[in-house]
């Protein structure tokens, strides 16, 4: 098997590890691996993963729950809370290999390989204390398949400020009772600068831009001064619209 089907398996795998599983902890490690998938083999790509999902459902596989999101710009995003590094080194779909043969797993991986010539893999982290969702943390509302992801890039000699700006933020939000939520990750190992992203659910485009837009009008010029305070800090901002994809999930008994 090529280096997606090691990576993807992995992935996978990682996924089982139950979501935000320490509430203690300040902070969640995930594993991300991306897919920048070819606009002419998105088709072909949707139904290879759709086929492993059905794959997984009618063998019942029990070591595997699995999210997907994709991006506009054809980034097909594979994430999972992992404990420690440790993880990566244990044996994966063993059982669904087991199962349905382990040529005809490989031959799904190998349809999908056809479909991308970028991959990458990295590792970021939620931080519940930067997040504010006060209803409690979850990387899925129900009924909120739509996302908005916000990348604010910042230098290493920001690193103090930054995060001085971005608690600021929070305390607005807070203070103001604001009915936005939004998790916030930190950038790990594996990429590229550092940055902070933001991440908001909503309905749709139009239900998000009217949570903005009712949010906006809540926190008033304070907001304005307290986001122009913190983005004059940064190095680069991008934006990013998706989907959650649950036609592309797994989750054992579902």
């Amino acid at each position: 098997m090529r280096t997606l089907k090691t990576t993807l398996i992995i992935v996978l795998a990682l996924l089982a590890v139950p979501c935000i599983s320490q509430e203690d902890s300040k902070s969640q490690a995930f594993w991300v691996h991306e897919d920048v998938v070819k606009p002419s083999m998105i088709s072909e790509y949707e139904t290879v993963c759709k086929e492993l999902t059905d794959a997984m459902k009618t063998h019942n596989i029990q070591e595997m729950n699995s999210i997907v999101a994709n991006l506009s710009d054809n980034r097909y995003l594979w994430v999972g809370p992992i404990e420690n590094m440790a993880q990566l080194d244990k044996p994966l779909f063993a059982t669904l290999a087991e199962k349905m043969g382990a040529d005809k797993m490989g031959g799904l991986f190998d349809r999908m390989d056809k479909c991308y010539d970028i991959e990458q893999n990295y590792i970021i982290h939620l931080d519940k204390e930067l997040s504010y969702m006060p209803g409690g943390i979850t990387q899925t509302p129900e009924g909120q398949d739509y996302r908005k992801f916000h990348y604010f890039h910042y230098t290493p000699g920001n690193r103090a400020i930054v995060k001085k700006k971005v608690e600021d933020i929070k305390n607005l939000f807070t203070n103001k009772g604001s009915k936005l939520d939004y998790r916030v990750y930190r950038s790990g190992f594996g990429t590229r600068g550092e940055f902070y992203m933001v991440a908001i659910a909503a309905k749709d485009a139009a239900d998000y831009a009217n949570k903005i837009s009712a949010n906006n009008e809540l926190m008033g010029e304070e907001w304005l001064k307290t986001y122009t305070d913190f983005t004059s800090t940064l190095e680069k901002y991008e934006a990013f619209e998706g989907n959650m994809r649950p036609d592309m999930a797994y989750a054992p008994g579902e």
